[in-house]
């Protein structure tokens, strides 16, 4: 298991809960945890509490584009913890965070650059 909060971007998310996230989106924590296992959505263990970053809701739903570069990168071998890092730190061959880049709409882009990690 990835320490998180040694990584740059740590202090910088906003982390929910999944009650949290649960309300967010109107449902309940075991539908959030669902979510979770079906990697929509991925989130981390900080200080015992499962938690997953606010930026990856989006009006009132899970970001979309998230499902599918979750999948590319399970697909080459990354954990959780490994996803997270990546869509949060910057990528200099996007110019920014990966989970911005998909909030800004490049979701192929982001996806190319994913499929090209090992």
């Amino acid at each position: 298991m990835t320490d998180l909060s040694s990584r740059p971007w740590f202090d910088d998310v906003d982390w929910l809960t999944l009650p949290d996230v649960a309300e967010r989106l109107g449902t309940t924590a075991s539908r959030v945890r669902r979510l979770l296992e079906d990697r929509i959505l991925v989130g981390a263990r900080i200080d015992g509490v499962r938690k997953v970053p606010a930026v990856f809701l989006v009006g009132g739903e899970p970001l979309h584009e998230l499902k599918g570069t979750l999948t590319v990168l399970a697909d080459n071998g990354f954990d959780d913890d490994e996803s997270l890092d990546w869509l949060l730190s910057d990528e200099e061959s996007l110019g920014t965070s990966p989970v911005a880049a998909l909030l800004a709409g490049r979701k192929a882009e982001v996806r190319r650059v994913a499929q090209s990690l090992l």
